[in-house]
């Protein structure tokens, strides 16, 4: 199966999964899911059909085990999207037992702090009481901190930005040890999606600056900070087909139980796009960000490039 369309056995329809029923269509997909070279170094993960916690665990064992990325004494900062005032099954934020299986298995692998915060569009109390983050995250350990004050942010230099030279970046972020980006998939009025690279938004403070010099240009440019994420892990467990980023009603959302997690954001992006085109057609150069991300060096587009492990629960 192509790479680059390597979810494409799997049709996404109205607001739940339809896995194709023909008896040699579900061989392919079988195979495809299943096939493994287990002394492989993967560069990406992506799992299906499970429950978020399930599938992050799937995936992260795939890659070794988060003692691959965090070690004893980190102090770690876990970056869901928080952005809006809507429970889980609206699909406007990370689901939260995605985030506390994460922070779980930061302390496991010896990490002495996690930090969970976003930069929020609604109130941010609303937004980290509804979404089931907070609880969900102080329930596994983590500290939950505020974001909206521009005192709780630092400035940096982006030598590498072409739009974007310098930008704020919360404290949690550029005081950590490591960090662990895990947005949603979902449709954006503005960047067309938002995955990773656009979850880069939620850890600046002057974004509006952003908006006001070619948005697809500032998310590439705001990617190449200096530290990168450890992982990137995508939520598509549900996902927010039309009406994004803050959603209408259940109506925008698909059920479409997938997840996807690498070191390289372009590359998890460019899949996690792949994916959402099985709910909806968005075409990837309408998602600009990611190919200025590639002309930056931040990673790479071409998933034939990539050892992909590909797992169905």
């Amino acid at each position: 199966m192509d790479r680059r369309n390597f979810l494409k056995a799997v049709a996404l329809t109205g607001a739940a999964v339809t896995t194709i029923k023909d008896a040699d269509a579900m061989s392919v997909l079988t195979q495809s899911f299943q096939t493994t070279n287990a002394a492989a170094k993967y560069d990406m993960v992506a799992v299906l059909g499970g429950e978020p916690e399930a599938m992050f665990r799937k995936a992260i064992a795939e890659l070794g085990g988060m003692k691959n990325f965090i070690s004893k004494g980190d102090r770690v900062c876990v970056k869901p999207n928080i952005g809006w005032d809507k429970t889980p099954e609206l699909a406007a934020n990370t689901n939260p037992k995605l985030v506390t299986e994460i922070i779980k298995q930061c302390f496991d692998a010896g990490a002495r702090e996690v930090t969970v915060f976003d930069h929020t569009c609604d109130d941010w109390r609303k937004c980290y009481a509804n979404s089931g983050i907070e609880a969900a995250a102080k329930a596994a350990g983590a500290k939950v901190v505020p974001a909206h004050q521009e005192s709780y942010y630092k400035s940096v230099s982006l030598p590498k930005g072409r739009s974007l030279k310098e930008a704020k970046i919360h404290q949690a972020i550029v005081d950590s040890d490591k960090w662990i980006n895990v947005p949603i998939l979902k449709n954006h009025g503005g960047a067309q999606l938002t995955i990773s690279m656009k979850n880069y938004m939620g850890i600046v403070w002057d974004r509006g600056f952003f908006h006001a010099n070619d948005l697809q240009q500032c998310i590439a440019d705001v990617c190449t900070y200096a530290k990168r994420p450890v992982l990137n892990v995508v939520d598509a467990y549900r996902l927010m087909k039309t009406s994004g980023p803050r959603g209408k009603s259940d109506a925008d959302v698909v059920l479409s139980k997938g997840l996807f997690i690498s070191q390289d954001i372009v590359a998890v992006d460019t899949a996690a796009a792949n994916f959402f085109n099985q709910a909806r057609e968005m075409p990837l150069d309408k998602v600009g960000h990611l190919a200025k991300g590639e002309q930056l060096g931040v990673g790479t587009m071409n998933l034939d490039k990539l050892n992909i492990r590909r797992v169905r629960i």
